[in-house]
């Protein structure tokens, strides 16, 4: 059965990426249609052709490998030879804005996806507490050590001090014992050197309340960061950190831009890693330990969504969809040909170009010979097809799974 739901996962998940790759493309459709430009095809996947159908001047279909995508516009270049009657609809003859805003609607489309994707998530199973926010999800019944089972009953000598002291799921700490506290984090790591009576800051309900919290030490198995695990005597109060936060309709849109924020800044901290984490890789592929922080093809992003369905994790599933639409928006926009940031790039090189021509008193100049350009092209494609090959690699024969 297990086995079944995580295939079920993988196919759900292989889905979600067609999807979004076919409203990318759309994205190009729908704004070159709006500004009169002519598109002739559009379809999904590359290869042989399954099916096809004609609406108006545009070819729709589908085709055998679901690696992609293309909308075909004409005259996407002024080296492209388009019929007297359909010049002035060629993709080159329009305004640049115009020419940018349709290169820059498939990344757009990822981003709005994206969006709608969390937002749908923040008013059902929530999102994470990304910011290690020091809200409670639950006081316990009481505090006890580490060799005592988590769902074992409580016995009545171990009473739980944050619940004696008033505390309730909901609460937000924000000072313990005249110390501010920012993050979860800072809660433990503070509770952890206390004993005795001390004094919790706490808000509910928009109103801070000062509550006084018996501190107890109890055995710990704790982690120096080296890897080396000791048994301590710490504080412990007997409360649980909120994992993920639901918001009602209204609420959810700020929330929502917040997080999609939150997710730009580490998409775009990620892909500046990215070529330092290809050696790593390559170690994976020759028997070494995945790193989790390398990078995965659409095979082991697919695989993660499989372990996550199969183990009942929608809220990482359907998180990492909205990433991986992120990162997709973010990389498509990179000023590198074939991708369209690197059409966006040349088509704003031309007009900064004929801006400085004008003032000088001189005519526009040509439009760029992509010709000129195709060794800088397939050096990219050559990089790109090396890193997919290299990635799908290791999502095959050492893949990154959940555990």
């Amino acid at each position: 059965m297990n086995t079944l739901i995580n295939a079920l996962g993988v196919l759900l998940f292989a889905f979600g990426i067609a999807v979004s790759i076919a409203l990318h493309e759309f994205g190009h459709l729908l704004t070159a249609k709006a500004f009169g430009m002519k598109v002739t095809r559009y379809f999904i996947g590359f290869g042989p052709k399954l099916f096809s159908f004609q609406k108006g001047e545009t070819e729709y279909g589908l085709k055998a490998i679901p690696a992609g995508g293309f909308c075909e516009i004409t005259g996407m270049t002024a080296l492209e030879e388009v019929h007297p009657d359909d010049k002035p609809r060629a993709f080159y003859k329009q305004k640049v804005w115009k020419r940018v805003i349709v290169l820059s609607a498939g990344s757009i489309t990822h981003f709005l996806l994206g969006f709608i994707i969390l937002l749908i998530l923040a008013m059902t199973l929530g999102l994470q507490n990304n910011k290690d926010l020091p809200v409670l999800a639950q006081v316990s019944d009481c505090v006890q050590d580490y060799t005592v089972p988590f769902d074992a009953p409580c016995p009545a000598s171990a009473p739980s001090p944050a619940k004696n002291a008033g505390l309730k799921p909901g609460d937000r700490i924000v000072s313990i014992a005249g110390k501010p506290i920012a993050t979860w984090t800072d809660m433990q790591k503070v509770t952890r050197d206390l004993s005795g009576p001390n004094e919790f800051k706490v808000v509910r309900d928009d109103k801070e309340l000062t509550l006084t919290v018996d501190v107890p030490k109890v055995s710990r198995q704790v982690s120096d960061g080296k890897g080396h695990v000791e048994i301590k005597q710490v504080g412990a109060i007997g409360v649980i950190v909120q994992q993920t936060f639901v918001y009602g309709p209204v609420d959810a849109v700020p929330a929502t831009l917040a997080f999609t924020g939150d997710m730009f800044v580490n998409t775009w901290k990620g892909l500046m890693r990215f070529p330092e984490r290809i050696p790593a890789v390559v170690k994976a592929i020759g028997g070494g330990e995945r790193d989790l922080d390398t990078p995965i093809s659409v095979v082991g992003a697919s695989r993660l969504g499989g372990d996550a369905a199969e183990r009942g994790l929608w809220n990482f599933f359907i998180l990492m969809l909205a990433g991986l639409n992120f990162f997709v928006g973010v990389f498509n926009l990179l000023p590198l040909l074939p991708l369209d940031g690197g059409h966006i790039a040349v088509n704003l090189y031309e007009r900064v170009r004929d801006w400085i021509r004008k003032l000088r008193g001189k005519p526009a100049g040509a439009p760029v010979n992509y010709m000129r350009l195709l060794p800088l092209t397939y050096v990219v494609i050559f990089i790109g097809g090396a890193i997919t090959l290299l990635t799908v690699t290791a999502d095959i024969v050492n893949p990154i799974r959940l555990q």
